[in-house]
């Protein structure tokens, strides 16, 4: 008799190479596990069988109370700067690495679990999650990754049968993630703050392997490393500004090697052009504003270049902080014409002009001023082009400082080639009409948390393709009804 495939053909590169970074562990028993959503496009890439996951095997190992064959199981430990002080040992609380599968472009990915139970590094939690913090991990998620930004996926979210007790008693859920991998600034600092250099350096080793390859036989490998890794994270902030997204919680424990977006707590998108918009209901100070993020994250990394110093020049400390800087100062550079090359796109702009810079800011500081939505806006801008300003001016209280404004972008255009009838065409392109506004989100969790998911399928299906407008969703592309907030999101999971 033929045996059974396996449901996962696993191939765990962390758990066989960095021994001592890890505790191997088992997710808790749970009474009931329903699969409540499944990601099939993500199961079909990862090369996996939608239809054999879908059953009670695939909710009872999305929930870790079973391991599947190949399996193993752990959780990592890691350190990390939360709101600038530093922990000298967090690692996964709530959360176990399965695995890792190659998928079918030969990427290989972690497939974790979080809200699998507790874990030695669960610092006195249960190690549990509930259903809003999980969808709404899983909904941002396939919300940026429609959007084209480098991000961690929900492949499963199912419910336990417990009841959690989070600000009240909660359905129980646990979330199944798949990353790129799961290292983090973090993990670097825990190794290097405790002197144990050798395992920073297996730590870098493993990271080039997995993510540059092409660095392994480089004499200055591991400068080349953390240049890679500030060129990532320049452009993975630069696609957070240009779309509105706030992360809420940029601890360096929450910054990844591989440039990814990971951890989908107190995030949102703004509605109204704020810089100062914060979200987190910890962040008191406004240190993860929006408009911080791409400081705060530069801080970050210098935190990782601290961690690999002794890497860099082992004989030279001076020449070691030197070099890391150097390649850290190229951070704002780096983001800026990112940033810029993006806003460009944004107003429907394809050649370079000296003043762009200029008119950007103008715009901003104008949608600052008078609270005109930041999604809404660009959208309105494309059906412009032609000189009638209506569509967007409404936006503005002051209408004529934003005709003013109006008249030099139709100026500038006319030192494009394109034609004026493509540009709405080719704004659209770049400019969602859908994103996942937060009272949206806020009503599709309300629902599930009664055990209605259908309004999470269907915001789901509507962030698949964000920038295609759709016939009878004209409310969905609105900002929040004004007796909406403040908005404020939590760490849930």
């Amino acid at each position: 008799m033929t045996a059974k495939p396996p449901l996962f053909h696993f191939d765990n590169s962390y758990a066989r190479e960095l021994e001592g970074f890890y505790v191997a562990w088992k997710g808790a028993q749970v009474p009931s596990p329903k699969l409540v959503l499944f990601n099939d496009r993500l199961a079909t890439e990862l090369g996996l069988s939608p239809n054999e996951l879908k059953g009670p095997t695939g909710a009872a190992i999305f929930a870790g109370a079973d391991s599947p064959e190949g399996a193993s199981p752990l959780a990592q430990v890691y350190a990390g700067h939360q709101f600038g002080g530093f922990s000298p040992q967090l690692g996964d609380g709530r959360a176990l690495l399965l695995g890792e599968l190659v998928d079918r472009e030969g990427i290989r990915r972690d497939m974790q679990l979080k809200g699998s139970g507790p874990t030695p590094f669960s610092r006195g939690g249960d190690g549990k999650a509930v259903i809003g913090p999980v969808l709404r991990e899983y909904i941002m998620g396939e919300a940026m990754h429609a959007l084209a930004i480098p991000t961690t996926r929900a492949l499963a979210a199912v419910t336990t049968g417990e009841t959690i007790f989070r600000d009240g008693p909660k359905p129980g859920a646990v979330l199944t993630r798949v990353a790129a991998s799961h290292l983090r600034v973090g993990t670097f600092q825990y190794f290097a703050a405790r002197g144990e250099t050798e395992k920073v350096r297996q730590l870098a080793d493993y990271a080039i392997s997995r993510h540059d390859p092409d660095l392994r036989g480089a004499e200055d490998k591991y400068l080349k490393l953390f240049r890679r890794v500030v060129e990532r994270q320049a452009s993975l902030i630069a696609h957070w500004v240009l779309v509105g997204f706030v992360h809420g919680v940029m601890n360096t424990d929450n910054t990844t090697i591989s440039g990814e977006t990971i951890d989908y707590g107190p995030c949102a998108f703004i509605d109204a052009y704020d810089p100062a918009a914060v979200f987190s209901s910890i962040d008191h100070g406004g240190r993860y504003a929006f408009g911080r993020q791409p400081v705060i994250a530069q801080w970050n990394l210098a935190r990782l270049a601290e961690a690999i110093l002794a890497l860099i020049e082992p004989d030279d400390l001076d020449k070691a902080v030197t070099l890391a800087a150097d390649e850290l100062a190229r951070f704002p550079d780096i983001y800026g014409k990112l940033w810029l090359s993006g806003m460009r796109s944004k107003l429907g702009l394809v050649k370079d002009a000296e003043d762009d810079q200029d008119l950007i800011e103008e715009l901003l500081s104008l949608m600052k001023d008078q609270s005109v939505d930041y999604t809404v806006f660009f959208r309105r801008l494309a059906e412009t082009a032609e000189g009638k300003a209506d569509p967007a001016a409404a936006l503005f209280e002051n209408t004529g400082a934003f005709v003013t404004w109006h008249n030099r972008w139709l100026r500038r255009l006319q030192l494009e080639d394109a034609q004026t009838a493509g540009l709405k065409d080719r704004m659209n392109a770049v400019n969602p009409i859908y994103i996942a506004r937060n009272h949206m989100v806020e009503a599709a969790l309300s629902a599930a948390e009664g055990g209605n998911y259908d309004q999470v399928e269907q915001l789901l299906d509507l962030l698949s393709r964000p920038f295609e407008e759709r016939p009878g969703f004209e409310a969905n592309a609105l900002p929040a009804p004004e007796d909406f907030g403040p908005y404020q999101t939590f760490c849930g999971t």
